[in-house]
């Protein structure tokens, strides 16, 4: 019971701070979306209406949902395809390099977020290094049009969360038993169907989580479309920012915030999930 009674009193500290600065902002989102704007912004207080709900699910904001959805989609994908050898590679050197590796990994997030965006601009940029360095490799003739595009934006999100990818994938192959490795390939198994069947399988839980990760994060940027995306691919982050500070809708900035919360929380059900669905598959192995 003392016991009991202690691990929730050293839990209490991080329950309040999470309870007041994520549960409390939550709620109150899910409370304006049932209110009207003011004639000079704000909230009336005065008019509670369902226009909101459904100006959700009108056919323009529903199209820059899907459009946000498959640009953190691609950026998702290219982030596996990159973190996991990098993980891989990570996993399998010697313990000794591990931590050197994993240092480099992270490095990026030792700069703020707004400088590491900027950088980009100066290399995609008309007179920027990557162009200059194709002309004058011979490659292109005239500087091509790198900045203020879509794979400007996937580039900027896949550099940004890619880590947290390295770093899902590195713990689960960290957790991987050798044994079943050395197992498969004593039955004649190659390494790239030890692979297939074995490690890829077995470490899911970790690129699931590195998928949601990125996904979750992509989807709700606002900063990197902005920037990288000069402002001409809108997605839901830059719309619910709008609201907020430019149109000063707030009801609907919070029924569009309300949809993407949804959609998070949707994400991490499913890789729960996924995650104990795995853990009892191998604990049956």
């Amino acid at each position: 019971m003392m016991a009991r009674t202690g691990n929730w009193l050293l839990m209490l500290p991080g329950l309040l701070w999470l309870g007041l600065l994520m549960v409390v902002p939550c709620l109150l989102v899910f409370v304006l979306i049932f209110f009207e704007r003011g004639i000079y912004g704000g909230i009336d207080w005065h008019a509670p209406t369902l226009e909101n709900v459904t100006r959700v699910f009108d056919p323009l904001y529903l199209s820059i949902f899907f459009d946000s959805a498959v640009i953190a989609g691609l950026s998702t994908l290219i982030a596996l395809l990159i973190g996991y050898p990098a993980a891989y590679a990570i996993a399998r050197s010697p313990a000794s390099r591990q931590t050197a590796l994993l240092f480099l990994a992270i490095l990026p997030f030792w700069t703020n977020y707004l400088i590491r965006t900027y950088a980009w601009i100066v290399l995609l940029n008309p007179a920027g290094l990557i162009n200059g360095l194709l002309m004058w490799l011979g490659l292109s003739s005239e500087p091509l049009t790198l900045l203020y595009s879509r794979p400007a934006v996937v580039l900027g999100l896949v550099y940004s969360y890619t880590p947290f990818v390295i770093l899902a994938i590195y713990s689960a192959l960290q957790r991987l038993d050798p044994s079943y490795g050395e197992a498969s390939r004593d039955l004649g198994a190659g390494a790239f169907q030890t692979f297939l069947r074995i490690t890829l399988p077995l470490t899911a839980p970790g690129v699931a989580a590195g998928a949601v990760f990125v996904f979750v994060l992509s989807i709700g940027n606002f900063v990197t479309p902005d920037l990288l995306g000069g402002g001409k691919f809108q997605m839901v982050g830059n719309l619910i920012y709008d609201q907020f500070l430019s149109a000063r809708d707030w009801p609907f900035g919070a029924a569009l915030s309300a949809l993407l919360i949804g959609l998070m929380m949707l994400l991490l059900f499913a890789q729960a999930l996924a995650t104990l669905r795995a853990r009892g598959e191998h604990a049956r192995a």
